[in-house]
C-alpha cells in the first residue's frame, strides 16, 4: 500500500495533494493518506464521491486522520 503524508496541512491542500498523487499512480492502487485538519475526512469522502474513486476507509487516532483510497480504473 502507498502512504501520503499530509499532515499539518489545511484545506485545500490535502485534496489537491491527493489528486495529483492518485492521478499519477495506477488504477487499484491502494493509498493510505494521513492528515491532521479534521475537515479532511469530510473533504476526502466528497473528493472520492465526485471523482469515482473509492473510499476504502478512515479513522481517527490521536489527532491523525487515516483515509484508505482506491484509486479508480480508467478506462
Amino acid at each position: 500500500m502507498l502512504e501520503l503524508d499530509l499532515k499539518g496541512l489545511n484545506c485545500p491542500l490535502p485534496i489537491l495533494k491527493t489528486k495529483k498523487f492518485l492521478m499519477n499512480i495506477t488504477g487499484g492502487d491502494l493509498v493510505s493518506v494521513y492528515t491532521t485538519d479534521t475537515a479532511s475526512m469530510i473533504d476526502l469522502k466528497t473528493f472520492c464521491d465526485k471523482t469515482g474513486n473509492i473510499l476504502i476507509s478512515q479513522s481517527q487516532k490521536d489527532g491523525i486522520i487515516t483515509t484508505v483510497i482506491r484509486r479508480r480504473d480508467d478506462v
